[in-house]
């Protein structure tokens, strides 16, 4: 079916670029990682040409980007942000220490603990490229931890690029059954004709992620035995005992979340306006002013969620899951499969033909999909299933969007909605808007923004057909969350200060009590939250350089939500060239800190976070890293020292033994040592 439906979409697109041959070229408030054009971007000189100039961008955007090569933050070319909190391992669940809730309307299947090592269709690059280029990124961590990412591309002719990358993330981990083995792949290719009047955007974007689960130590105080040194020594909850394996091509995941998916988007537009065209000396230029578009875009996705045991405590289980039964010899399993298909039609009107960042855009799409899950009956015992059962749903919704980025860039304005009008989330809506002005090279900068969403809550935390929904009894008749956001942004460049600052209303809101049990706390209570970044010099040419970042958080109301109420992140060092023109180095310490609180919880089968209001998970120490970054060219490494913190005499034996923990019963690693390398490549 994949192989039958991606050829479809690409001869579609072929027969397309046919009808006219191929020739000339023609935010989200906390945006896209990595997508700020840096200061530091790359351009190299050769005998070829002037330049090489690189750009890319995203499907939903207009702003264009440059690659940013800057080297004082290690997490811009790492999968997990600096304010995530994971469970002991690269390629663990993670969640942000600073408040984000899930903003998105429509049809969620609920699965997100290991979203930020995936590729999607709304990070897809698009890029233009004078010349074909290629980055091979690799970095080795202690135990064989592994990270791979390749990325290529070209411009076949100057109006039609294509673009491939690949990611790996393998990490056996210091604790048992903590294994992560993820793959994912990105394939993109933009053609716009000669008369520039069509354009077709291609992506095809698959993850798989496999992830072992431990359920955690089965005793927080054997971190500070002397006993268990060796961390791999300390009992876990699942998984049964085994000892640390370095193979790295064996990806096998006996206790575990298997998530996989699969998706093909194409799009495709026709302009309707004004042919012109610019004389030059040696040359006619083609220019085309549009007035209307003609936007069709469909996507076909597929995704698998799936735990499994294959030698399950019938104990554990009961205790964690009121799940009863057998040995199950056969193992367990839970998985819910869906397939989805959207038509999205959209025309545009530009009021300025002249500034096609100027537009007016409304449309309509139907979604359908269907889903497989298990014929488990809810009071059933432990053990493999194998019968299985077929739904099939559907949404039609509408969406409308205005975009104004003015001529003189200095104001960049948006306002957006979109509403459900039948099928399973029929009157979910969402509604934004948001105004940014550069007010100065002096002055700086300045966003506003709102935004209203009422929406329908996860699948499996809604419905009992899910294979994981594990409540006895009906569904407890959840009522849709609503949430409203406000949010403001400040920049100063002299003074090298932002302030962020963000304000939720919040009625409704959906969470896990414990394992796998749901409820919803209907009174209204809000969030507030404000973030300081600032960058502070010292020295002669400024190259000592102290960069931090607080955030600040507090909730309102007797919500079941714990958060932080401060968490920061510093980085104190050297950031110049030593004397060496073609050299750039960054050197120093980091240190990130977060205030005690009763943090989530954490269900290995439903791979959720809960709430939990029992334990207090405690930062013992600041984690505290020292890190060697430097460049030469389009050559980058990272040298860094992780968790220096944790070293101590635990009984007489000195050793990185005292852990944080980032869950309960979940504890960080102690030292890890990273080595990574980054090279770009222009051909």
């Amino acid at each position: 079916m994949k192989f039958y439906f991606i050829l479809f979409l690409m001869i579609t697109g072929i027969c397309a670029q046919a009808q006219d041959p191929l020739g000339g070229m023609g935010n989200r408030f906390r945006g896209i990682k990595n997508a700020g054009s840096g200061n530091d971007s790359l351009t190299r000189r050769n005998k070829f040409e002037d330049s090489v100039t690189i750009t890319y961008r995203y499907l939903d955007t207009l702003r264009g980007y440059k690659l940013d090569s800057s080297i004082n933050d290690f997490t811009k070319y790492y999968p997990i942000p600096a304010d995530y909190n994971y469970l002991g391992n690269f390629g663990n669940a993670a969640q942000s220490y600073v408040f984000k809730p899930r903003m998105q309307t429509g049809w969620d299947p609920g699965f997100h603990a290991f979203d930020i090592y995936k590729y999607t269709v709304e990070k897809a690059r698009f890029f233009t490229a004078t010349r074909p280029y290629s980055e091979l990124n690799y970095l080795l961590g202690t135990r064989s931890e592994q990270f791979i990412e390749l990325m290529h591309t070209q411009n076949i002719r100057p109006n039609w690029n294509v673009h491939f990358s690949y990611r790996l993330v393998n990490s056996p981990g210091l604790f048992q059954n903590q294994k992560s083995a993820h793959n994912s792949y990105y394939v993109t290719n933009w053609v716009q004709s000669t008369n520039k009047r069509y354009n077709n955007y291609f992506i095809l974007a698959a993850n798989k992620l496999q992830n072992t689960e431990n359920g955690g130590v089965v005793n927080s105080s054997y971190i500070d035995s002397v006993d268990y040194a060796r961390r791999d020594y300390i009992p876990v909850r699942l998984g049964g005992s085994t000892r640390y394996s370095a193979d790295f091509f064996n990806t096998n995941i006996s206790t575990g979340n298997r998530y996989a998916d699969f998706n093909v988007l194409m799009r495709q537009q026709y302009d309707l306006g004004r042919k012109d065209s610019l004389v030059t000396d040696s040359s006619v230029v083609p220019l085309f002013f549009p007035r209307i578009r003609l936007e069709h875009t469909v996507r076909y996705s597929k995704y698998t969620f799936e735990f499994t045991d294959a030698a399950p405590d019938a104990a554990y289980y009961k205790q964690y899951y009121a799940l009863s039964g057998g040995s199950a010899a056969n193992g367990f399993s839970k998985r819910d499969d869906w397939k989805e298909i959207v038509n999205d039609f959209s025309i545009y009107t530009f009021p300025d033909s002249k500034n096609t960042q100027q537009f007016i855009k409304l449309g309509a799409a139907v979604q359908n999909l269907s889903g497989v899950f298990d014929t488990l009956q809810r009071e059933s015992q432990l053990e493999l299933i194998r019968d299985r059962q077929k739904k099939n749903y559907y949404n039609i919704f509408g969406h409308g969007e205005y975009r104004n980025r003015t001529k003189n860039q200095k104001w960049d304005m948006m306002l957006n909605g979109k509403i459900y009008f039948t099928g399973m989330n029929a009157g979910d809506y969402e509604a934004g808007a948001s105004i940014q002005s550069l007010l100065g090279k002096k002055i700086g900068s300045l966003m506003l923004g709102a935004q209203n969403v009422n929406r329908t809550p996860s699948f499996i935390m809604q419905n009992p057909i899910s294979s994981f929904y594990l409540m006895q009894g009906d569904n407890p008749g959840l009522k849709k969350e609503n949430i409203t956001h406000l949010y403001a942004s400040v920049y100063q460049p002299v003074i090298k200060l932002g302030l962020v600052g963000h304000y939720y209303l919040m009625t409704n809101y959906t969470y896990y009590t414990d394992y796998y049990k749901v409820n919803q706390y209907n009174s209204l209570f809000n969030v507030l939250q404000i973030g300081v970044n600032k960058v502070f010099e010292a020295g002669k040419t400024k190259q000592w350089k102290w960069r931090t970042e607080v955030y600040f958080q507090q909730v309102v109301g007797g919500a079941p939500l714990h958060i932080p109420a401060i968490y920061t992140r510093n980085r104190l060092g050297y950031e110049g060239k030593l004397g060496y023109p073609r050299l750039n180095i960054a050197m120093g310490l980091e240190a990130k800190y977060r205030t005690n609180y009763k943090g989530d919880g954490y269900s290995p089968v439903l791979g959720q976070f809960f709430y939990q209001d029992d334990q207090t998970v405690q930062y013992k120490l600041p984690n505290i890293a020292a890190y060697l970054n430097f460049r030469i060219n389009s050559f980058k490494a990272f040298v860094r020292a992780e968790n220096l913190n944790t070293f101590r005499n635990l009984d007489g034996s000195w050793g990185f033994t005292n852990n944080n923990f980032a869950a309960p019963d979940y504890p960080y690693p102690g030292l890890l040592i990273r080595l990574g390398v980054f090279w770009g490549f222009v051909n």
